[in-house]
């Protein structure tokens, strides 16, 4: 006698069991997610080597295939070595190499000219910062003097929140003194950790670029064994937008921010800002974070300046408002063109909500992330308005009040409330009909 095994009764039990393993995830989830977020920060935390190895790797990808693509292959090419298995090798390798020597030049280089004049810059700041707080209070003191009413709320302020400061100092920061030296510590020991990973992330990344096409192939080999071949198309095209809305916002945003810092350099050069490099540095670094980053970095940049010379601090401010506005309307489009296809509201509300969940670097990533979810939900709303024979655009819906059952468009045209004609005249108008 054959068993016989129907396929669906096997389909009903699969199911049966998922949604079982679902359940008692869901509430492992519910009432266990200390437990959960601990273990998913543990595997962050040991895998943070893999994960920056990946982004250098992400981001190395660009250089690699210039060098190999202009300088490495033509070579093979003029000297008629023949394309094998073994050459195609050999060309990887070499533009690895070559691609790692002019990084390490270029970073070399760069802090090699930087670090030091940074240093000077804090180590002038700390020695003079009396005589900067001195500078600071005699010119305060002057526009006092000649402005009595000011003086006086200034003082009424100076008063009041000394106080307050002084009481905070007493009851929430003594108190806590050795709980700062222990975070400080902490922090110390996790720059080192992370400096750490970042090497073994190096290491790992020339791997990844060693084999990045294999690694490539086998994930679309995957994706077309788990789906259907529609459906697989349609995750390595998703995938094909996510890395060009990611790989042209990330590179153009620090190609801009690099012209951005040189130019500020050159201009505050000029006109004789103080700690001119460290200003730069300072305003081409946070210029990578869209929108809120020239603030970021232009107000700490202005309150150093303020405390030296007081003048050039008004300079500098005129001059960074003109370097962002040449940087959003001119430079800034021209690097970076419609890479995200967000409008500006859309940026803003990217970068508040990474911002304020993943701190500097969600305002960084918040934009081309938010990119993309808004470039898929587009495109599923899309998808769904075609399947109803209802266009895709925007403007048919603007001022849209209904639409028939023969998808015929409506115009919303709002009802004008009958105006009530007061007693009054009601009495008069029957007099008059009377008469």
């Amino acid at each position: 006698m054959k068993f016989h095994l129907n396929k669906k009764y096997i389909y009903w039990g699969l199911t049966a069991l998922l949604v079982i393993i679902g359940g008692i995830l869901f509430y492992y989830v519910l009432f266990h997610s200390d437990s959960l977020s601990n273990v998913v920060h543990s595997l962050i935390t040991i895998s943070m080597p893999i994960i920056d190895g990946l982004i250098l790797a992400y981001l190395i990808t660009p250089i690699l295939n210039m060098v190999e693509r202009k300088i490495i292959k033509p070579i093979y090419i003029k000297a008629k070595i023949p394309m094998d298995k073994k050459s195609k090798k050999r060309i990887r390798m070499l533009s690895i190499l070559v691609t790692m020597v002019f990084i390490m030049i270029i970073l070399y280089e760069f802090f090699g000219m930087i670090i030091p004049e940074l240093i000077r810059s804090v180590q002038s700041i700390i020695f003079q910062f009396p005589t900067y707080v001195n500078n600071l209070t005699n010119w305060v003191t002057g526009l006092l003097e000649n402005n009595p009413d000011l003086e006086s709320v200034v003082n009424e302020l100076v008063t009041k929140y000394s106080t307050m400061l002084t009481n905070f100092l007493n009851s929430n920061v003594l108190p806590r003194i050795n709980d700062l030296i222990r975070t400080l510590s902490l922090s110390v020991i996790g720059f080192f950790r992370a400096m750490w990973n970042l090497i073994i992330g190096f290491i790992i990344s020339i791997y990844i670029l060693g084999s990045k096409e294999t690694f490539a192939g086998q994930a679309k080999k995957t994706a077309y064994a788990f789906f259907d071949v529609p459906t697989a198309n349609q995750i390595i095209a998703n995938f094909r937008f996510i890395h060009s809305t990611f790989g042209g916002f990330i590179s153009g945003k620090i190609i801009d921010s690099v012209i951005i810092g040189i130019i500020c350099f050159v201009c505050t050069s000029i006109i004789g800002t103080p700690y001119a490099i460290l200003v730069s540095v300072i305003i081409g670094v946070t210029n990578i974070i869209p929108f809120f980053g020239p603030w970021l970095g232009g107000i700490p940049c202005a309150l150093l300046i303020l405390m030296v010379n007081p003048i050039q601090c008004l300079y500098f401010i005129i001059l960074i408002m003109i370097i962002q506005q040449f940087d959003g309307n001119i430079l800034g489009p021209k690097i970076l063109g419609d890479s995200t296809g967000l409008s500006g509201f859309w940026v803003i509300f990217a970068i508040t909500v990474f911002g304020g969940i993943f701190g500097i670097l969600g305002m960084f990533v918040g934009v081309p992330i938010f990119a993309v979810l808004y470039a898929g939900f587009k495109a599923l709303v899309n998808r769904m308005l075609a399947n109803k024979d209802l266009p895709t655009e925007t403007q048919p819906y603007l001022m849209v009040g209904s639409i028939d059952d023969d998808n015929t468009f409506r115009e919303y045209v709002p009802v004008k409330k009958k105006r009530k004609i007061p007693e009054k005249k009601v009495k008069d108008k029957k007099t008059v009909e009377k008469d």
